[in-house]
């Protein structure tokens, strides 16, 4: 069975102006109001509470060389949230984490290596695999959670606690990436599996859940970042572009892929771009979908 975890952080990403906010910290209760809780706890879900993240910073003019955006607030934000992760798996139940921006990855990454570590399947629209030894332009973690959670990034943020790397870059699989993705050449020498958008809609999903289930093995955390859809039917995110899969495509991938999850993360939905809900009660009618059976072939528990 699932409990759900609200993670509203947007600390991993860029302000959409300098000075601003992003919108992505509304994201778990937009999807509350919109139903999401309420069509899940059907299923015999619960609702695990939230983990409140530190205050968001544009820290632009005042970050030292070498730190990322509100890295301080973001390291005790993935702590606190891998406790709670963690919690939820010794209960012998699934995590569902409703964020928030994609750098929830890392707590995700903290629980599972504590508990003798786990695969990892990214579906994202883009690879996030920007990191200090292939950009000098190392900020957001929300577009580096995927270095990050392999090792590639700093000490600081890829090795908390001593327990990086998170996963296994042989037991990583990635899907959904465009096909100019600039970290995509890079992803496909280190990772176990990779598997761009335009693949999934060319062969459908199954050639591309076959092959993030043998990279990644049994009981694999799922990281889902809802930009993998195409921005003609979910704008509401960061940052949209073209060539992402339809609602169709995404939720056969995550049928295929939610039963044999110890647990999954929902990201970068940002309330602030769907102001008449329309988006975020397609997504509810979504996740139901494709995540109901979260878990299901797993053994959860200590």
């Amino acid at each position: 069975m699932i409990t759900l975890v609200s993670a509203p952080s947007n600390l991993g990403l860029r302000p959409p102006e300098p000075g601003g906010v992003p919108g992505s910290a509304k994201a778990p209760e937009a999807l509350r109001e919109a139903g999401l809780f309420e069509r899940f706890a059907l299923t015999g879900a619960r609702d695990g509470g939230v983990v409140l993240p530190g205050r968001y910073v544009d820290d632009d003019a005042t970050r030292a060389p070498g730190l990322v955006r509100n890295q301080a607030a973001l390291v005790d934000h993935s702590m606190r949230l891998a406790t709670r992760i963690g919690d939820v798996l010794a209960s012998g139940r699934a995590p569902l984490v409703v964020g928030g921006d994609c750098s929830v990855l890392l707590a995700a990454g903290i629980a599972t290596a504590t508990r003798g570590g786990a695969g990892l399947v990214h579906v994202d629209g883009h690879t996030d695999f920007r990191h200090p030894g292939n950009s000098d332009e190392c900020a957001s973690v929300a577009g580096e959670d995927l270095a990050a959670a392999v090792g590639l990034h700093w000490p600081a943020i890829a090795d908390i606690d001593g327990l990086g790397p998170y996963f296994a870059p042989a037991r990583t699989a990635h899907i959904g990436h465009r096909d100019d993705d600039g970290g995509a050449h890079e992803a496909r020498r280190v990772l176990g599996s990779v598997t761009p958008a335009s693949a999934v809609t060319t062969w459908g999903v199954v050639p591309a859940v076959t092959a993030a289930k043998a990279a990644a093995g049994s009981g694999y955390w799922l990281q889902v970042d809802v930009d993998v859809l195409d921005p003609s039917v979910m704008p509401a995110v960061d940052s949209p572009d073209p060539g992402g899969l339809d609602v169709a495509g995404l939720a056969g991938l995550l049928r295929g892929l939610a039963p044999d999850a110890l647990g999954a993360s929902i990201t970068v939905f940002d309330p602030d771009l769907d102001p008449d809900g329309r988006y975020a009660r397609l997504l509810v009618d979504l996740l139901v979908d494709g995540l109901s059976a979260l878990g299901s072939t797993v053994h959860h528990g200590p």
